[in-house]
């Protein structure tokens, strides 16, 4: 088990850039660097796993280039250079599956000791390194017990060392999470953060779970249809989607449009309108969808001038966060606001009530109305490399 001295010696970067017609299509451009944890999500078969296993070696797109290390593991564009399709067997990934992928009928050292297999070292050695990083994760005690014998979180944690135990360049992670009870996923969650402190190498993680890539990506690619369609940190995601699609499948409940025309964002057919700051990129009288993060958002129960009076739907209460839909009055828009129990007491919030909402323009974020996944984004399989 060998961690590097000086991280920043060598770093070790994921470049991706894959397209593919058949027999899904993906259109994909990632960066990742040494050290991050970069997440994707996605509705199911959006090709999130897709992108996992073209770095792999177990799918080779249409066209592109996939370059680890400063090797290139892929190029299937001529623009780029000769063709070079890389096996699997030779990139040097450690590759966590939903299912873990055990043998059943191995121990858990030899589940670990299989992925040293042909490496050039001896039995012993073998031996020696998978005690090592079965101690590392906490689980030297089941060495010689057979995955049936073993919970789905310690069966996670072989599965992991036996990702780790060749130092792969690359930790591809898929789903790792889902099967498993939330206290040992909080725990997992722990040690994957330790991890990434001592690999230095990037780690590519899909999940369906919003909240986990939050908690635990640097960064977040948001996948559709096979298209990337937005990159960036959460807080920005969340706060700053680059279209209406990303703002839904991130679940941005207060997802609203208007016309915006020199500055000024009118509410669709209501009487009120915002003064928002643009930098230029938006054509007058456009079209715009837009959002408003609850940060953006104060309930309140008199009336100023800016406030817009609204009406209490509904009020969920869920332990001591209470979610209330509001009706704009004078148009059908409902909005979403999250507040604790005692803030829904403080203002009296029941069904039906009063109440006028206060928007900070400077949160407001507005997004052109236009398609998403246009099939012609993807290039021809005609075009690709031989």
């Amino acid at each position: 088990m060998v961690f590097s001295e000086n991280p920043k010696q060598d770093l070790i970067v994921l470049k991706l850039h894959i397209q593919q017609t058949v027999p899904n299509p993906l259109s994909i451009h990632l960066e990742v660097d040494y050290g991050e944890i970069h997440a994707l999500v996605g509705p199911s078969g959006s090709g999130k796993t897709s992108v996992l296993r073209s770095i792999a070696g177990l799918h080779h797109p249409e066209m592109g280039s996939i370059e680890c290390a400063n090797t290139v593991w892929l190029n299937r564009d001529p623009a780029r250079g000769p063709r070079i399709v890389q096996d699997a067997s030779v990139r040097s990934c450690g590759f966590l599956f939903q299912q873990y992928a055990l043998f059943p009928h191995l121990s858990a050292l030899e589940n670990v000791r299989i992925a040293l297999h042909n490496n050039g070292e001896s039995r012993a050695e073998q031996i020696r390194c998978a005690h090592d990083w079965l101690a590392q994760l906490n689980i030297a005690e089941l060495a010689d017990r057979l995955p049936r014998q073993i919970s789905g979180g310690q069966q996670q944690r072989v599965a992991l060392a036996r990702a780790l135990a060749r130092s792969p360049k690359i930790l591809l992670l898929d789903e790792p999470f889902s099967a498993i009870d939330i206290p040992t996923r909080q725990t997992l969650y722990q040690t994957l953060a330790e991890l990434r402190k001592q690999l230095h190498i990037p780690i590519v993680l899909v999940t369906h779970d919003l909240r986990e890539a939050h908690l635990l990506a640097d960064r977040i690619t948001v996948i559709d249809q096979g298209v990337g369609l937005q990159t960036a940190n959460a807080n920005d995601l969340f706060a700053k989607p680059r279209n209406p699609r990303v703002a839904q499948l991130v679940g941005i409940p207060n997802l609203f449009q208007g016309v915006f025309n020199a500055g000024r964002l009118q509410w669709g057919s209501s009487p009120w309108a915002f003064q928002i700051t643009d930098k230029g990129k938006i054509p007058p009288q456009s079209q715009v969808a837009w959002v408003i993060p609850q940060a953006g958002l104060s309930v309140h129960s008199n009336r100023l001038d800016g406030r817009i009076p609204c009406r209490v739907k509904q009020i969920s209460t869920l332990g001591q966060i209470a979610v209330i839909e509001f009706v704009i009055e004078a148009i059908t828009e409902t909005l979403t606001w999250e507040a604790s129990a005692a803030e829904v007491r403080r203002l009296g919030l029941e069904q039906d009530a009063l109440v006028y909402l206060e928007f900070n323009r400077d949160l407001i974020h507005i997004m052109p109305l236009r398609p998403i996944n246009d099939p012609r984004r993807f290039m021809s399989a005609a075009n690709a490399a031989p």
